[in-house]
């Protein structure tokens, strides 16, 4: 099922390819207006993908031969997408007509339109056949709540991470310098609620001063206190005061 759903997809970008090498040849004139404006890009990602079609896959892994056409499917209908709700740059009579045509895959436009699925590389990303353990792929996983040992493309795909809270997203695999960026984000989201060990050592220590003053406070109550040598002299002159009185009443 892995393989043909591959294969399905592999096969509807050709038809698009082919499509498009149809039409920029054809002599009908009733193709929707603005159609000149963004044919010469369409047929780029033709020859691109006509390229990544061809390509040899010696050296590589058996999904990797896949990541190239993945990618640039992305990036085609990214760029209808863009044109039609970001820009709107075209009209909805062109938009419809290149979805019809399967130049524009409409169900993953319709899933960026999702939240949470903005950046979405695949519909195989998210399709639970094509793992083994039925769940997402791994690019769909922040990598903040990923160990830098499971950054890696995911297989089927080729992409690093295309989750929403992911600068960058989607990330592909020949993607440079993002690495230290996440690294830092990791750090921070695992230390959230933390207080720094600088903050943590200065409690210490303060908790042992405070024990040890109470320490000494026990111990200096426990002592025998000191007398005060007013009070000496005072109980000395009632003492001598109270034998004189009784050798008067003797006499």
């Amino acid at each position: 099922e892995r393989r043909r759903g591959e294969e399905e997809e592999e096969e509807v970008s050709v038809a698009a390819m082919n499509h498009v090498f149809r039409l920029a040849r054809s002599k009908r004139k009733r193709l929707p207006e603005g159609w000149d404006l963004i044919e010469p890009t369409l047929m780029e990602f033709e020859e691109r993908m006509r390229e990544a079609v061809n390509e040899t896959s010696e050296g590589k892994r058996k999904n990797e031969s896949t990541w190239g056409i993945t990618r640039i499917h992305w990036e085609r209908n990214r760029f209808i997408y863009e044109l039609y709700y970001k820009k709107k740059a075209i009209s909805k009579e062109l938009y419809d007509y290149l979805v019809k045509a399967k130049i524009v895959d409409q169900n993953l436009v319709a899933k960026w339109r999702k939240p949470g699925y903005e950046y979405l590389c695949s519909l195989q990303a998210i399709s639970a056949r094509e793992t083994n353990f039925g769940t997402v792929s791994s690019c769909r996983v922040p990598l903040k709540l990923r160990s830098p040992q499971q950054w890696g493309p995911a297989v089927k795909t080729g992409c690093i991470s295309c989750a929403s809270c992911d600068k960058g997203a989607p990330i592909w695999w020949f993607h440079t310098g993002w690495r230290e960026h996440f690294e830092e984000q990791r750090r921070k989201h695992l230390n959230k609620g933390k207080r720094p060990k600088e903050e943590e050592e200065e409690d210490i220590r303060g908790d042992s001063a405070i024990e040890d003053r109470i320490k000494r406070l026990k111990q200096m109550q426990q002592q025998e206190k000191p007398q005060d040598p007013l009070l000496e002299h005072e109980e000395e002159q009632a003492d001598a005061a109270a034998s004189n009185q009784d050798v008067t009443t003797a006499d």
